[in-house]
């Protein structure tokens, strides 16, 4: 592992202009601008690097980025946080304004081959599409993270911020390996950070209608293990009760029950931007109102039926996604467990939810034991960064929308809004309506001519933040 090494970056040349059109990489300072083409060479190389979470390897992916560094010039620091689990950061100095961090994870989920058409590691280039796990979560945002920071440095402009590249271990498996380790052991890289970037947001098109979606908050992972022990036996001799009919009378309780409906109000505010581009009466109608059209179990069930990632930001929800009992069909087992992915809505704490989920389970007589939970934090849309956003996007992208946004899944910008550090996921990159994308599923991948807009759109927006 490379020593730790502070980054020292001197900008020497006056600004150029800062109107939009100037900022693309096209028209930058300087004409050794790094392209979208170079982009995508990078991000096939990434994805063939094994970072798969468990086990991880994130060294490999600081030993890709090192290698950059080092032909650039930039210095940078690294660390392990356990044999392996490597992470990478590096800043570019500018003026008094709080820094921005540009914050990627480096691990990907697994793949299973065997339900994959290419091989998931491939990082080829073929029918204009970028194929591999990591394309979109979140190697390929990770690059055009890359590509602004270089550009920023190769281009000599006079930076308003610190702006600070971070590529972090175990995303994927709750990030306590990654910037959940980092802050704990190098709080130096957050201290004077005001903003910053993730995944989480991106942009969507529907026919000539583009949305961009910026990630303010997120539902927060709650992580159950639900515990049960009751009299073994044989299976031929059934009890009234046993460690797995405890099991799944809890389980059948939560199916049976699902947590009410409710909206908080960046979930009112995306529905309400939404609601433009719904073609049927019924989602058109309720997403306009969609505080109260939760009222009506009708909307509930379409919603649920046709739009499940939507349904799941109007309430807490848990996901049955691990079971264990009996390692033998004849033999009633002592002890079984389960284990819930649950998401709950960021309005209230998750020793609340525990309690409320605890009280509903409570006569299948089993034991609720907290795996993960995090804290709920919300990033205000009144800020600079989120005007650049809106006015930059605007401009490259006439007639777009952007809309605050709520994830349904989690990442590490829980960890920095708990440091008070507003946190906005934001793609540029925008996906037509119907894409198969293959995020966390089978066969991933990006069209390569999206990809290297993305990576420009990007660039202009950064730009337009963190110069004078």
């Amino acid at each position: 592992m490379k020593l730790a090494r502070r980054l020292i970056s001197h900008i020497v040349l006056p600004a150029c202009c800062l109107g939009l059109a100037s900022t693309s990489l096209a028209q930058g300072s300087s004409s050794d601008l790094i392209d979208s083409q170079q982009a995508v060479e990078w991000l096939q190389e990434f994805v063939r690097i094994d970072t798969v979470n468990p086990p991880g390897n994130e060294y490999r992916a600081v030993e890709f980025y090192s290698e950059i560094f080092d032909r650039e010039g930039i210095e940078y620091e690294t660390a392990e946080s356990a044999p392996g689990r490597g992470n990478i950061w590096a800043r570019l100095e500018g003026g008094d304004e709080p820094a921005i961090i540009l914050l990627q994870h480096t691990d990907v989920v697994p793949a299973d081959r065997e339900h994959w058409s290419f091989e998931p590691l491939s990082g080829d280039l073929s029918d204009g599409y970028i194929y591999g796990r990591g394309t979109r979560d979140m190697k390929g945002l990770g690059i055009a993270h890359l590509v602004s920071f270089l550009n920023l440095h190769r281009s000599g402009v006079e930076l308003n911020r610190d702006v600070i590249f971070l590529a972090t271990a175990d995303e994927e498996a709750g990030g306590m390996y990654g910037v959940g380790w980092l802050i704990e052991n190098h709080p130096e890289i957050f201290a004077d950070a005001g903003f910053l970037l993730n995944e989480g947001g991106g942009g969507t098109r529907i026919e000539d209608d583009i949305t961009f979606g910026v990630e303010v908050t997120q539902k927060v992972p709650v992580w159950l293990r639900l515990n049960s022990v009751d009299v073994p036996g044989h299976g031929s001799s059934p009890r009234v009760t046993s460690s797995v009919t405890r099991i799944v009378t809890a389980l059948n309780l939560l199916l049976e029950n699902p947590f009410p409906p409710r909206v908080i109000d960046p979930v009112q505010r995306y529905f309400q931007g939404l609601s433009a581009n719904m073609t049927s009466d019924w989602a058109a109608s309720g997403y306009a109102d969609v505080r109260s059209a939760i009222n009506d179990p009708e909307f509930i069930s379409q919603l649920h039926e046709s739009r499940p990632g939507h349904h799941a930001l109007l309430r807490d929800t848990c996901s049955m996604t691990r079971f264990e009992a009996s390692n033998k069909i004849n033999v009633v087992p002592p002890t079984a467990w389960a284990e819930l992915d649950c998401r709950i809505l960021p309005d209230k704490p998750a020793e609340q939810f525990v309690d409320e989920l605890t009280a509903l389970i409570e006569p299948a007589g089993v034991e609720v034991e907290v795996i993960m939970a995090f804290t709920p934090a919300i990033s205000s849309t009144n800020t600079q960064l989120f005007r650049a956003i809106e006015n930059v996007t605007g401009e490259l992208h006439p007639g777009s929308r952007v809309l605050p946004s709520v994830s349904t899944g989690f990442t590490d910008s829980h960890f920095t809004r708990d440091l008070g550090i507003i946190s906005y996921g934001f793609n540029p990159m925008i996906t037509d309506v119907g894409e198969h994308t293959g995020v966390h599923g089978n066969d991933e991948r990006v069209p390569a001519d999206l990809f290297r807009q993305g990576v420009e759109d990007f660039y202009t927006v950064l730009r337009n933040v963190v110069t004078r």
